[in-house]
């Protein structure tokens, strides 16, 4: 089945392919234990789609001498009705129950119930498979993300599958075990916090499979598939176990497989017929001890590598300064232009500022500024607020002319801004000073120096520092080195397509950075000078030894 792109955004909309399917049906079954006397099996979805995930649990259950009975929920009742026909007609003897209702709506309530393991009311499934819709709080809004994050005792940025998780363990046997497809974004994100806990809190970990670039969907989702048991009196004995795949380069040692999904069963490097070379990694799940820590595969290796690198820390890019986000205008095309210096100097608006972009960015020192904002915020007595546009003539002109445009922006004037206002201005005062600036995506980490004093872009994070600070010159050659791409992977492992990272607050604030005082870390600082004062590039290859051997590591280890 399928849908535009615009349907699939409103909607969440992302349907399961048969061969994924077929893998979470499979990898279901295999930590199934069904009850010696069982003599029928209910098999639930609460978002059915083209009913794809059903048909692969039948699929695989076909064999077994017991009834079985499928149920589920979908808001769409063309898709239902189809869904339903297709199972039908593979499998006529099957019990199907399925409603057109919002799975969600049927089951708000149940978590505020104070004890987790009393009796439940709703029927319950042995086994719960699902691919709910993927829907942000972008597009649904800020007050329906609210109302759901409330009824499900989530907080934050809450996507709708969040509130899909936590809302099927009222349908599940206590025998029972839930396959469900998500985006991994759940588990390195700030965002995803209370549904970390709240998974740990009402589940047991069986497995989690990061999928990665593997793009088994047409749309830019990066899947995960977690198996789910229900919490069990007691501390669970079970180390849940982890399986990640993403891209690679290509390798020689090689093993060939058909297909990502395939390629899951081996570890190391994989090559595919159409989507070409991964790198499948298995170990555990290291949840972290505290709510907020993120979910990442752990290894022996990577245990042993990263407690070197913490036994030669002193100091982390948090202690520079706080990491922020750079601005958002949500009104690109009136804010932010490359063609200021075209217009008429009598039309051309007084509150233009250079604006640093991840197109400008470089390691060490970016290129000059391609473009410039307008930038209509100032500080009065102390705090930020929007200019007054009575005071700048030329720029009141322009703005008009995008009034309408501006004034579409509903979400500005609720919060109670001024319409001509920008959405992230962050605080004027801070743009004079010195800044370390990096990209938000990037294949290889970018660190540099701005000391011109420009406006970074939301494409862009950046922390205020000092360039007399002996911390902005090690952090820059921390920030761009191969070491730091090495600790990202085994530390947080986030990618999007073709192998570029995340570089999020949440992230670059744990870098480590070595004793200011030890041999390298004092070359380091001297050698980051000279890269960006003299432009002596050439230096970059030896420093990028050099923080290496400050944490620890040996000629032949690099």
């Amino acid at each position: 089945m399928t849908s535009t792109y615009s349907e699939q955004k409103s909607t969440g909309s992302h349907y399961t392919p048969p061969a994924l399917a077929t893998f979470v049906a499979k990898e279901m079954l295999k930590l199934w234990n069904p009850p010696e006397d069982t003599r029928k099996i209910n098999v639930f979805d609460p978002a059915l789609g083209d009913g794809e995930l059903l048909l692969a649990v039948l699929k695989n259950l076909q064999k077994m001498d017991v009834d079985l009975s499928v149920s589920g929920y979908e808001t769409n009742q063309s898709e239902m009705l189809s869904a339903k026909k297709r199972i039908q007609d593979q499998f006529p003897k099957v019990a199907i129950g399925f409603h057109n209702r919002d799975f969600l709506a049927q089951s708000a309530g149940y978590f505020s119930q104070p004890d987790l393991f009393q009796s439940r009311q709703s029927e319950q499934f042995d086994l719960v498979i699902s691919n709910p819709p993927y829907v942000r709080t972008q597009v649904m809004g800020a007050r329906k993300s609210q109302d759901i994050a409330r009824r499900f005792g989530l907080a934050g940025r809450v996507d709708l599958y969040y509130a899909f998780i936590v809302a099927i363990a009222q349908y599940l046997h206590p025998k029972g075990i839930l396959g469900i497809i998500v985006s991994n974004r759940f588990m390195t994100t700030k965002s995803g916090e209370t549904v970390r806990a709240r998974i740990k809190e009402i589940y047991d970990i069986e497995h989690i499979w990061d999928l990665g670039d593997t793009k088994l969907f047409e749309a830019a989702v990066l899947p995960a598939v977690l198996m789910l048991k229900p919490k069990t009196l007691g501390k669970s004995k079970n180390i849940a176990k982890f399986t990640s795949i993403y891209s690679s380069d290509p390798v020689k040692k090689a093993c060939n497989y058909e297909s990502p999904i395939e390629a899951l069963q081996c570890s190391g490097y994989a090559k595919t017929k159409s989507n070409g070379y991964f790198r499948v990694l298995k170990g555990g799940l290291d949840s972290g001890r505290r709510p907020e820590d993120i979910w990442r595969i752990t290894t022996k290796e990577s245990r042993e590598w990263l407690s070197r690198v913490h036994r030669n820390t002193a100091a982390t890019f948090k202690d520079i300064g706080k990491i922020r986000v750079g601005v958002k205008t949500t009104a690109d095309r009136v804010f932010i232009r490359s063609d200021w210096d075209d217009m008429p100097l009598n039309k051309r608006p007084e509150l233009l500022k250079d604006l640093t972009t991840h197109h400008v960015g470089n390691p060490y020192r970016s290129k000059t500024p391609e473009s410039k904002i307008l930038y209509p915020h100032t500080i009065l007595e102390g705090k930020r607020c929007a200019v007054n546009l009575a005071s700048y003539p030329k720029s009141k002109a322009y703005l008009e002319e995008h009034r309408n445009q501006l004034e579409g922006r509903k979400y500005v004037i609720e919060a109670g801004r001024k319409w001509y206002e920008i959405w992230v201005p962050q605080d004027p005062k801070a743009w004079k000073k010195a800044k370390i600036v990096f990209r938000d995506i990037a294949e290889h980490p970018t660190f540099w120096l701005d000391l011109d004093g420009t406006v970074i872009n939301g494409d862009c994070y950046w922390i205020s520092c000092s360039e007399k600070n002996e911390l902005t010159w090690l952090a820059l050659a921390v920030g761009n080195s191969s070491f730091i791409e090495c600790f990202y992977d085994r530390s947080f492992n986030n990618k999007l397509y073709a192998g570029r990272r995340r570089f999020m607050t949440q992230y670059v604030e744990q870098f480590p950075l070595p004793r200011i005082d030890s041999a390298p870390a004092i070359q380091l600082i001297k050698m980051s000078k000279q890269i960006f004062l003299d432009k002596k590039t050439e230096l970059i290859h030896t420093v990028d030894e050099l923080v290496w051997k400050a944490f620890g590591f040996s000629d032949k280890e690099i």
